[in-house]
């Protein structure tokens, strides 16, 4: 209570105008008291107007009043700061050298409550108040105090940057626009941020079912953990019930293949845990990743996100994996079966020579499947003969080549009738089943060219919302188009960045859910992956959407 006494006397000695202590304090007729300098000061700036009026409650007053200092007030100011008003005084509504300091208030600041966008300015809750009093100013973009105000202002022009140029990748003022990005593709900082935003949340929805993902394969690491350790004990054990059977001489025996199988379990175990530890840190770096992501969701200054946006750590490659399949209880079960061998004959081998038992246990089945190839070399390892089936080809598609080429025709094709058949969108499935691990490579010539994959067990009639490449869940495509490319399924859009090729090769490691898509020249680029369960044999797709005809995509030979 004595500490609450001392901040509200020291409140009320306060002057309004540079909120310290009062120094010199004076009353003015209306009974409101401020440091002579201070009262001085403002109404030195009112003199051209010959009427002097109150900060606080605007009392006017003709003549200026004439000032003298208020004895007992200063007397009580010189008490306070005795008794405890110079500890007072550090008061956390003051700023400090890491706060952003209110650009109203004179002598000792006070801390910073919102910042304007369009003054731009920093308050104090005292100094903010017109803000939300004032017609014109509550119409202003308030957000959390900020010291980086300035860099919302054109360095050239001194106008607030509200537009974003994207051909340069900047924030730009109006005069910018009339001036130097004249021409350019330009949208409003707003707009920008709001499409990166969408970006923004589709990256954390990845990085949250990477967790998943990850967090689901720890545990199974953790159970193989368990399983390689039971079977190692029951081995043990089983191998220490025969030996008990056998003469002392087997004694040594028993030592050395207890010896190893413990030798090979820790071996297992340090083989899982090795890759469960490499997991649990995606883990974090993932997490850290999202936890960046969302900070920089929740910023409301436009020229803060859109500065900060390109600067995010980019996710690193995820690790490559593979269902993790549990083995059988057992995994050393062909040593008992060894050591029974030489229990039944004992009697020969001893006569003869020691037959060497050697562990049998192979490598734990919970490790990765191979890594996805990195060079063309390794992914035409892959490469399938793939044909088109003319059964599921749309009337307006002519296949030729030995059906791996089909073109867009003005006049439909005279195609007999069947229910594969593509009835509302100009597509073609690959006669040929995918399943394991896959590689193709489509060569395109047109203006939009769809190349995907999809379970042929769904709907082929209706046009493109119905059965359309990329509008359900049972379809994967990339839509390709002159100057960009989209990823597309279940109805959702991703843009995708990446050099332009007119050839597109596809990946598929349908075991472990894995489908990816390059942009072929020189070198392969990757596009955009997708980690998934696939619950089907997939087949390959095309899709010519382009409104021209002569449009043509053509499933390339590789072998």
């Amino acid at each position: 209570m004595a500490e609450k006494g001392v901040q509200l006397d020291r409140e009320s000695i306060s002057c309004s105008i540079c909120l310290d202590p009062l120094k010199d304090p004076v009353t003015i007729p209306c009974g409101h008291s401020y440091c002579m300098n201070c009262i001085k000061a403002h109404w030195d700036e009112e003199d051209g107007k010959k009427l002097h009026s109150c900060p606080q409650c605007r009392k006017t007053f003709r003549p200026r009043p004439v000032l003298l200092k208020n004895t007992m007030l200063a007397d009580l100011v010189e008490q306070l700061k005795k008794t405890g008003l110079q500890a007072a005084a550090a008061d956390h509504c003051y700023a400090g050298p890491e706060d952003v300091a209110c650009d109203v208030c004179t002598g000792r600041r006070r801390k910073a409550f919102k910042s304007c966008l369009v003054c731009p300015a920093s308050y104090c809750e005292k100094h903010l108040q017109p803000h939300y009093e004032a017609a014109p100013l509550k119409k202003h973009k308030l957000v959390e105090p900020s010291n980086k105000l300035q860099e919302n202002i054109c360095s050239r022009h001194n106008e607030v940057m509200k537009i974003f140029c994207r051909t340069d990748q900047q924030c730009i003022c109006y005069l910018c626009l009339m001036d130097e990005h004249k021409g350019h593709d330009t949208v409003s900082a707003a707009a920008e941020r709001t499409e990166r935003q969408r970006e923004l949340e589709g990256s954390r929805l990845n990085i949250q079912q990477r967790i998943q993902d990850r967090e689901k394969d720890v545990k199974l690491l953790h159970q193989e953990v368990e399983a390689v350790n039971l079977s190692a004990d029951k081995t043990v054990e089983d191998s220490e019930k025969i030996f008990t059977q056998l003469i002392r001489l087997l004694e040594e025996r028993s030592s050395d293949v207890k010896q190893q199988v413990r030798s090979q379990q820790r071996t297992e175990v340090s083989r899982v845990k090795e890759l469960q530890e490499k997991l649990e840190q995606e883990i974090t770096e993932l997490k850290r990743n999202d936890a960046e992501l969302q900070k920089l969701s929740h910023t409301e200054d436009l020229n803060q996100f859109l500065h900060n946006y390109p600067s995010l750590s980019p996710l690193r490659e995820s690790t490559d994996s593979s269902s993790i399949n549990i083995r059988p209880l057992r995994y050393f079960e062909d040593v008992t079966a060894a050591v029974s061998e030489v229990r039944d004959k004992l009697q020969d081998v001893l006569r003869e020579k020691w037959t060497n038992i050697s562990l049998t246990g192979t490598e734990v089945d919970v490790l990765l499947s191979p890594p996805e190839p990195t060079t063309r070399a390794g992914f035409l390892r892959y490469s399938r003969d793939i044909t088109l089936d003319p059964n599921t080809a749309n009337t307006q598609l002519l296949l030729s080549d030995e059906n791996r080429k089909a073109t867009t025709m003005s006049q439909h094709q005279s195609y007999s009738s069947h229910p594969d058949r593509f009835s509302g969108c100009r597509q073609v499935l690959s006669r040929e089943s995918l399943t394991g691990r896959c590689y193709w490579e489509v060569e395109r010539r047109g203006i939009g060219v769809c190349v995907a994959v999809r379970y042929k067990d769904i709907k082929t009639e209706g046009n493109r919302e119905q059965c359309g490449f990329g509008f359900n869940n049972k379809s994967w495509a990339l839509r390709c188009f002159n100057k960009s490319y989209t990823f597309m399924y279940n109805k959702v859009q991703t843009p995708v960045s990446g050099p332009q090729s007119s050839r597109v090769g596809v990946y598929l490691d349908h075991r472990a859910g894995v489908l990816s898509f390059y942009s072929v020249s020189e070198t392969m680029t990757l596009l955009h992956r997708v980690q998934t369960t696939f619950t089907q044999p997939l087949h390959a797709g095309l899709w010519l959407y382009g409104y021209s005809y002569g449009d043509t995509a053509e499933l390339c030979k590789l072998k």
